[in-house]
Order: C-alpha cells, then sequence, then structure tokens
C-alpha cells in the first residue's frame, strides 16, 4: 500500500500546487517549487549494547528518517531506518544513487525547498501529534520499527486524501515538530551542496530574492 500512496500523484509536476496558487505569498515566485526535503528523527527501542550508532541529541536511540512532502501536507517519499547519528549527506547521497528506491527528482525546471520552516515540518507535526507509537516505540525487532514509520506516513496521506474534516490537519498551523531547531537538517546539507557545485541553483535563490523584493516595493 505504500508504494501505492506515498509517491507523487504525477510525476511530471506538471501543474502548479494550489496551495501556492491559492497565496500570494507564494505567487509567482515560487510557482516552479514542488515540495520540500527534511529529515526527522523518530524515537527507535534498541538493545542496550547496539545504541551507540542511534542515539541523538536528546540522550535516547532513534531512527533517522528522510521524507518529501508536498504542499498538500502529503508525503510522496520516505526512507527509514538509518542510524539516529548517520550524517544527512551520506544518507541523501545513498538516495540518490539508488535508482531502486524511485526517488521522485524534480524535473527541469522544478525544485524542492529545503527549509525548517516549510510545510514539511506542519506535516512532520501533524504526523506526529497522530501516532503516539512514533513517541513511545515498543520494543519490536528493528526492521518491524522501520514498517510502522511507513505505514503510519501510508495512513497520514491515506487520511489527507480522504478525509472531508480532519482534527489534526486543521490545527496544523498550531502544530510546531519536536525537531525544529534540534538537527542539523537536510536542508544545510543540501545548501552546502549546492553552494560547493551548483551555480543554477545560487542564481534561481537569487532570482526570487529580486522577484520578492520588487512585489514588496
Amino acid at each position: 500500500m505504500a508504494m501505492d500512496v506515498i509517491k507523487p500523484m504525477d510525476r511530471e509536476f506538471s501543474d502548479i500546487p494550489q496551495a501556492t496558487l491559492g497565496d500570494s505569498r507564494y505567487m509567482p515566485h515560487f510557482k516552479d517549487c514542488i515540495g520540500a526535503i527534511d529529515g526527522v528523527h523518530v524515537q527507535a527501542s534498541i538493545p542496550h549494547q547496539d545504541q551507540v550508532p542511534y542515539m541523538g541529541r536528546k540522550g535516547m536511540p532513534t531512527q533517522k528518517v528522510m521524507a518529501v512532502c508536498n504542499f498538500d501536507m502529503q508525503f510522496i517519499f520516505a526512507y527509514a531506518g538509518w542510524e539516529g547519528t548517520a550524517h544527512d549527506t551520506r544518507v541523501f547521497l545513498s538516495v540518490l544513487r539508488n535508482e531502486n528506491l524511485n526517488f521522485p527528482k524534480p524535473p527541469s525546471g522544478k525544485y524542492y525547498l529545503v527549509d525548517a520552516g516549510s510545510v514539511i515540518e506542519r506535516t512532520f507535526g501533524v504526523w506526529k501529534k497522530r501516532w503516539k507509537i512514533l513517541r513511545d516505540m515498543p520494543n519490536y525487532p528493528f526492521n518491524k520499527q522501520l514498517k510502522i514509520v511507513i505505514a503510519t506516513m501510508t495512513l497520514h496521506n491515506y487520511i489527507r486524501r480522504h478525509a472531508q474534516r480532519d482534527r489534526h490537519f486543521d490545527a496544523s498551523n498550531d502544530i510546531l515538530s519536536e525537531e525544529i531547531g534540534e538537527d542539523v537538517d537536510v536542508q544545510q546539507e543540501l545548501h552546502s551542496l549546492h553552494d560547493n557545485g551548483t551555480q543554477e541553483m545560487e542564481a534561481l535563490r537569487n532570482s526570487i530574492a529580486t522577484s520578492l523584493m520588487n512585489a514588496s516595493n
């Protein structure tokens, strides 16, 4: 079910997201943005002798999850099961290098936001608020813990697509992700990669900044 649900509805991203079209803060500046990427930690139950690679900043073992969401707060990609101490660049590059993971690469002219204040933090917040098991993981085998993460993301998407109203999504503007400000998130690593070798993204950031400045004058 996850393979059918955690994916873009349109892999070509041909349409501008409704959330972007309906918000003057985003249009036309971010009309080519198709979603957001970030990393998140989920509490893990690990045998004491194996905990060191999983220990997070809060002093408890976690698994690291890389996720991509769209502007409707749906997950369109997820890669779970990494040790909590795994470097964000290592996770991200492993995704790009493994074609079997089917990462939804943006078409030419499109891009993802990589920002802790974007829609993905609200998406993480709604997801963790609903599923208490993510905050108190039982002592299951680690492979089952990984499946729980993906299963809850799948149900998150299903509810988002089919529920008429949902109190968690309705309150999403008031839900803050527990991870804000605590992780060296994947966006920092991606910015580093861009700064080191991608002039195109630098030009894009400059053009968006200029567009925003002109709109405010």
